[in-house]
């Protein structure tokens, strides 16, 4: 495919209004959406914003290359947009961007159109093109100029392979969050400055399309050393024993030169992975693995979803034989209905502690925390301590791994091969699970066992207290921290054997799209044609409690519609304690209304909060500009 087919004369416009960066962010989705190549304008304009969080897209030389992959895509499409005053945007080298090219991938883009994408990237990166890009006349100019270069760019694929050089062989892997610009900007860039100063080098990208010219074990065991350009997470352990550079992706695009002379020196140091336990020959803990709590956390209760979610499906779609369809002692058994039970129950959600706890630990310290987690987890869920015991299971874990990498950093390089396989593994699980059998699975258990009493001491009041509490907690960032907190803290209430709290935070959670979904039914002045497009997906979206539905809307206008998800969803969380109703699976929406106690009363108390969304958001909201 040819860039071309993305950049169209309908996606040009030759002079930008503004000079900041976010106004040339709207103006340039504007472009895209009036060509109708997005479902959702506000959730593509969200998603390129925060992939600007993570870096700015401005690469320096006059350029910028705004881009996000989405579902709010229609098709693959690209934007250009230029600026002879240049754009204020934050750009490496502190220069304005003259050149703005806007890339929009779905989520589904097919290898023949990243590969367009990433072509115009690397084109970019010569000067001789961004000249007369700057001097185009018209987009029928633009046009001619991409395609008289892009015949080139193909035509080089064909190059012959470059000789080896005296001075010996450098490999590199470059990746980006959304693999579709920076990954192969920086991969031309290193192979650029290679080629100008006679030295031998591949680059592996990891981008969109997957990994392109993977690097062998051979060439990794000949290479000088390694360059790893990334910002975000690639395959570090088969680099083990090689000099590693890690830097950011943005510095294979700015700094090349400087990084092959650093990788021909060797100025670097020896990768050890979980050979060594450390990015270094100090020992010290790996590059970037200290990255808090939370990030921690988020990585254990990410992985423990699937779990939740499969496990707790099943277990509501036993019940559709009865409440009791799985004991064989009652007259409504079912044979089938028992083996959806046993797989749901006593086996997927039985591994969701040991899950959590595991894959906190790896966070913290790679691959040997992964083991010691587990055990550690399956441990808590054996002796009751649940939930916290699996949280706290976790973090041991990691941290012991930490320790034993920098206690056996000093062992003889012969042995590094023994590490990973035998000493983390026998000492991380004996550590971990000396730990948790001696000294928290006890404690933890009364914890848990005490809050489970004090719950279900609870009057109505302080039940109906705690249930607006939760479901307000449920919509205020929808998804994010605070809301996670909330669902954690369900979790754990279902392992300690208490169903209240959690069926709160799901009507909470269910709320927010429901709500939004009604006020674009109902007050369709109040929005465009397109959000109450939007809104018929709600409706889905918040019926299987999936409180993300909600983002894009609460992004547009954060203010109101926040304010009416809260409101909306503590109303339904109130009332789902105020009626007494009880959850037993995690999640599901209402595939698991019948598993709850008042199945009629839950699904009222949902109702009522995504009415009450919907009221506050049609007596907020201003009526949009009549539309054609």
């Amino acid at each position: 495919m040819k860039i071309t087919e993305l950049l169209t004369k309908h996606t040009i416009k030759l002079n930008l209004e503004n000079s900041q960066k976010e106004n040339v962010i709207e103006e340039l989705v504007t472009v895209l959406d009036q060509a109708g190549k997005l479902n959702d304008k506000e959730g593509y304009k969200e998603a390129v914003i925060n992939r600007e969080k993570q870096s700015s897209t401005g690469i320096g030389e006059g350029i910028a290359i705004p881009h996000a992959k989405t579902a709010s895509v229609k098709e693959p499409a690209i934007a250009f947009g230029r600026s002879k005053e240049g754009v204020d945007y934050e750009s490496l080298d502190g220069q304005p961007s003259h050149l703005v090219f806007m890339i929009a991938a779905t989520d589904g883009a097919n290898n023949t159109h990243l590969e367009a994408l990433s072509r115009l990237s690397t084109l970019l990166m010569r000067e001789e093109i961004r000249k007369q890009l700057l001097e185009a006349g018209s987009e029928e100019e633009i046009i001619d100029i991409i395609n008289q270069h892009d015949k080139d760019e193909e035509e080089e694929q064909t190059e012959e392979p470059q000789a080896p050089s005296a001075k010996g062989k450098i490999l590199a892997v470059t990746a980006c969050p959304t693999g579709i610009a920076h990954t192969f900007m920086a991969a031309d860039a290193l192979k650029e400055k290679a080629k100008e100063m006679g030295v031998d080098i591949k680059v592996e990208t990891n981008g969109s399309g997957g990994i392109k010219s993977a690097l062998t074990a051979q060439e990794i065991e000949d290479a000088v050393a390694i360059i790893v350009a990334a910002d975000k997470q690639v395959e570090m352990e088969r680099f083990n024993g090689k000099h590693v550079i890690e830097v950011p992706v943005t510095a294979g695009i700015r700094r090349p030169k400087e990084l092959i002379e650093q990788a021909l020196n060797q100025d670097a140091p020896i990768y050890r992975g979980t050979g060594g336990g450390s990015a270094s020959d100090d020992g010290g803990a790996a590059k970037g693995k200290g990255g808090g709590f939370y990030k921690h956390l988020m990585s254990g209760v990410s992985n423990m979803l699937p779990f939740v979610v499969g496990g707790g499906i099943l277990i509501a779609i036993s019940f559709f034989w009865g409440i009791n369809s799985s004991d064989p002692n009652d007259p409504s058994y079912n044979q089938f209905a028992a083996a959806l039970m046993e797989i749901g129950s006593a086996n997927a959600l039985k591994l969701m502690v040991a899950v959590l706890a595991g894959f906190i630990a790896m966070s913290i310290a790679d691959r040997p925390g992964f083991a010691p987690g587990m055990v550690g987890g399956f441990m808590a869920t054996q002796a009751g301590a649940g939930f916290l015991g699996g949280l706290i299971a976790g973090f041991l874990a990691g941290y012991i791994v930490i320790l034993l990498k920098k206690a056996f950093a000093g062992l003889p390089q012969v042995l590094d091969g023994l590490k990973p396989v035998l000493i983390y593994p026998l000492f991380g699980v004996f550590f971990t699970g000396l730990i948790m059998h001696y000294v928290v699975n006890t404690p933890v258990k009364m914890i848990m066992d005490g809050m489970t009493h004090w719950l279900e001491g609870l009057g109505t009041g302080n039940l109906v207290l705690m249930g607006i509490i939760l479901g307000g907690m449920m919509a205020i960032d929808m998804g994010g921290p605070i809301n996670k907190a909330a669902f954690t803290f369900g979790i754990a209430m279902i392992e300690a054997g208490n169903f209240g709290p959690h069926a709160a935070i799901m009507a909470g959670g269910m709320v927010p799209p429901l709500g939004i979904a009604l006020a674009t039914t109902f007050f369709k002045s109040k929005f465009s044609k397109r959000d109450r497009e939007a809104g018929i997906t709600c409706y889905f979206m918040g019926a299987s409690f999936i409180t993300e539905g909600a983002i894009p809307f609460a992004a547009a206008d954060p203010a109101r519609v926040i304010l009416a998800c809260v409101v909306g969803s503590a109303v339904g969380g109130g009332l789902s304690q105020f009626f007494g109703v009880t959850l037993p699976a995690p999640h599901g929406g209402v595939f698991v209304f019948p598993t709850t106690s008042h199945p009629l009363l839950y699904l009222v108390s949902v109702l009522i909060g995504a009415v009450v969304t919907a009221l506050i958001l049609g007596f907020l909201k201003k009526p949009v500009p009549t539309e054609e």
